[in-house]
C-alpha cells in the first residue's frame, strides 16, 4: 500500500483560494471511498490556512488515479475548475507524506510556528474519519504517530512552553490596538462554537474577560456556554450586543457573514471596535476595516506578526519531527517484510506438512519417520533463514516491493501487509455532517 496527501496550504497559495478548495469539501473523503477509485482509505484535515487529504492506494501506479479522482470531486463540491484545484494540490507521497503530516501536527508548518491548535485538529480529523469508516490501519497510525510527536515536540523544547496559537497572537495584536489592555472591562462578542470559538474562550479566561457572549447561526450557543461559561445570543438579541461590544471575534467560518453595512447602521457613536476574523472563510465583511473607528484583525494579520521562535527550538522540534518520520517509515517497511516472510512460511509449512504426512503414512510413528520428519523440519528453518534476513535487508532499503514481487513470480503467492481494521462505514446523516465544519476552525 502507498502512503499520498494533497495538500494545499498557506505556505503555497493564498489564504483565499485555500478558503475555495475547502468550501463544502469535507465530504470528499467518503466520496471517493465510495467512487471507482483505487483509494482504499482517505482522512480530511482541513484548518483555518489549509486543506490536505490522505489517503492510501494499492500501488504507486495508482497514484496519478487517485489524485485524479480527488481532484474531480472537490471541483464537484466546490465549483471550481479542475485546472485550478489541480495548481493548487501538492502531491507528496510515501516518506513524503509522514514527514509532512509530523511537521503539520507539531506546529511547524503553521502561521504561527509551534501553534497548539492544529494537534487538536489532527487529532479530531482521525476520530471523524474513524466515525465515518474512511481511514484504513496504516492512516489511523500515521495520525495516531503525528499526535504522538506533536506531544513531545510541545514537551521537549520551549516551543510548548510559549502556549503560542492563531488566537493568542491576534489576541495580543487587539491588546496592542486597544486604549484599554485590561480584557476584564472589555464586552466581547464571539461568532461560532467549534473547537476554535472553544480555544478562543479558554484564553479569554486566561485574560480575565469575563464579559463574553456568544452567537451561533446554527442555535448552539445555549449549549456551548452551559460547559464554557458566557452568555448565548440569537438573531433578537445579537444587535444590542453589537451596539456594546468592543471586540467581536469571527471563529465559525459559515454562511452567516456580518457586513459591513451591519455595524454601520449600529447606535454605536464613537465607541471603537476591534474586529477579530479568525475564519478561512471570513464571518466579517472586509470593508468593516474600513469604517470608522473599527480596526479589523484578520489571519493575514496574525501570519504577519507571528514570532519568529529562536532558531535552536526549531532545530530540536525538526530533529525529532524526523526521527519520528523516519522511525515510522521504518516500521511501514518492515510491516512489508513481515507479511512477505509470513507469506513464505505458510507456504513452506504447507509443503513440509504434505510430505510430513506422507512419510507417516509409508513408515507410521516409527523412529526412523521421527527422524526424517526432524531432518526435514531442520533443513526447512535453514532454507528459510537466508530468504528472512535478506526480506528485512530490503525491507531497511525501502525495496520490500522487491521482494514481494520476486515471491509472487517464483511461488505465486499473493502476500497482503495487514492493516488495523477501520471503523465500519455508515450512511452519512444530515443530522451529523454539521460538526464536521469545526475542523476548520484551527490551525
Amino acid at each position: 500500500m502507498v502512503l499520498l496527501s494533497l495538500v494545499a496550504s498557506h505556505s503555497d497559495i493564498d489564504l483565499e483560494t485555500v478558503a475555495k478548495i475547502s468550501a463544502d469539501a469535507s465530504q470528499v473523503a467518503s466520496v471517493v471511498l465510495a467512487s471507482a477509485s483505487p483509494i482504499a482509505g482517505a482522512i480530511t484535515l482541513a484548518t483555518c490556512n489549509r486543506y490536505e487529504i490522505y489517503c492510501e492506494v494499492p500501488q504507486f501506479e495508482d497514484v496519478p488515479a487517485a489524485r485524479s479522482e480527488v481532484i474531480t470531486h472537490i471541483s464537484a463540491s466546490t465549483g471550481l475548475s479542475e485546472a485550478t484545484i489541480s495548481t493548487a494540490l501538492v502531491s507528496k507521497t510515501e516518506t513524503d507524506v509522514i514527514e509532512h503530516l509530523f511537521t503539520v501536527g507539531a506546529g511547524l508548518d503553521s502561521a504561527v510556528i509551534g501553534e497548539r491548535e492544529i494537534a487538536g485538529q489532527v487529532r479530531r480529523a482521525l476520530n471523524e474519519a474513524q466515525t465515518a469508516g474512511t481511514a484504513t490501519g496504516s492512516l489511523v497510525r500515521l495520525f495516531q504517530s503525528a499526535s504522538r510527536t506533536a506531544k513531545d515536540v510541545g514537551s521537549r523544547t520551549s516551543l510548548g512552553s510559549r502556549g503560542l496559537s492563531v488566537v493568542s497572537v491576534a489576541l495580543d495584536l487587539a491588546t496592542d490596538l486597544s486604549s484599554e489592555s485590561d480584557w476584564g472591562t472589555k464586552k466581547i462578542v464571539i461568532f461560532g462554537t467549534g473547537a476554535y470559538a472553544g480555544a478562543t474562550m479558554s484564553l479569554l479566561r486566561e485574560r480575565a474577560a469575563h464579559n463574553v457572549s456568544v452567537f451561533s447561526s446554527s442555535g448552539r450557543a445555549e449549549a456551548f456556554v452551559a460547559s464554557r461559561g458566557g452568555s448565548p445570543l440569537d438573531e433578537e438579541t445579537l444587535e444590542a450586543a453589537l451596539e456594546t461590544a468592543d471586540v467581536i471575534i469571527g471563529c465559525s467560518g459559515s454562511d452567516h457573514r456580518l457586513m459591513a453595512a451591519d455595524i454601520a447602521v449600529l447606535d454605536r457613536g464613537a465607541r471603537p471596535l476591534i474586529a477579530i476574523d479568525l475564519a478561512l472563510t471570513n464571518d466579517f465583511d472586509p470593508e468593516i476595516g474600513t469604517l470608522e473607528s473599527v480596526e479589523l484583525i484578520n489571519l493575514e494579520s496574525v501570519r504577519m506578526a507571528a514570532p519568529e521562535e529562536q532558531s535552536q527550538s526549531l532545530r530540536e522540534a525538526r530533529s525529532i519531527v524526523l526521527d519520528a518520520a523516519h522511525s515510522f517509515a521504518a516500521e511501514q517497511r518492515e510491516r512489508a517484510a513481515d507479511a512477505a516472510i509470513v507469506a513464505l512460511r505458510r507456504h513452506t509449512q504447507a509443503v513440509l506438512e504434505a510430505e510430513v504426512q506422507k512419510v507417516r503414512a509409508q513408515h507410521g510413528c516409527t523412529a526412523a519417520a521421527e527422524e526424517v520428519e526432524f531432518a526435514m523440519r531442520r533443513m526447512m528453518r535453514q532454507l528459510l533463514h537466508v530468504p528472512t534476513v535478506r526480506a528485512r535487508e530490503l525491507a531497511a532499503e525501502g525495496r520490500a516491493g522487491d521482494y514481494i514481487e520476486a515471491l509472487q513470480t517464483l511461488y505465486g503467492l499473493e502476500v497482503e501487509v495487514p492493516v488495523a481494521p477501520s471503523v465500519k462505514r455508515k450512511e452519512s446523516c444530515p443530522a451529523t455532517e454539521a460538526p464536521a465544519k469545526a475542523v476548520r476552525q484551527a490551525g
